[in-house]
């Protein structure tokens, strides 16, 4: 081999260990609060918004705080440093992107999965309600 295809090789290499090294320890995937918490690397956590439980937003520090259930069923306290997501309070689920400090999940991003409109039951009643009401086609209209 050339000394400059070597040189090319361990240059890619290295820049390779430095990628997995410095991002590697951040990326953390998904987990549940408990694992997230023992890590301690960034982490996405599935669940649902725990309603029973209070939910509050500071305009002054525009923090939105709220209780959220994993999908181990443990409830743990998420901190959101921005105003409430729109929809929350209809969301089916929730994805929470951040890291657990002082025993509070902070997130920095927050995913609102809202119900669909084209879940099964809704597709059925509209299916079963146009075809007991057929509207005209526009041929028949003219």
């Amino acid at each position: 081999m050339k000394w400059k295809t070597i040189l090319g090789l361990a240059a890619m290499f290295g820049f390779g260990a430095v990628l997995f090294v410095n991002f590697g320890s951040q990326v953390g995937g998904y987990m549940n609060f408990e694992q997230a918490a023992r890590t301690g690397a960034s982490a996405h956590v599935v669940g649902n918004w725990a309603d029973g439980r209070p939910t509050h937003y500071s305009r002054a520090q525009n923090v939105f705080t709220f209780y959220m259930r994993d999908e181990s069923g443990a409830v743990h306290k998420v901190r959101y440093n921005n105003p409430k997501p729109a929809n929350f309070e209809e969301a089916e689920q929730l994805v929470v992107q951040g890291r657990t400090q002082d025993g509070v999940f902070v997130a920095d991003n927050i995913l609102v999965k809202c119900p669909s409109k084209y879940n099964e039951t809704k597709g059925l009643q509209q299916q079963a309600s146009r075809s007991s009401n057929p509207q005209p086609s526009a041929s028949a209209r003219q």
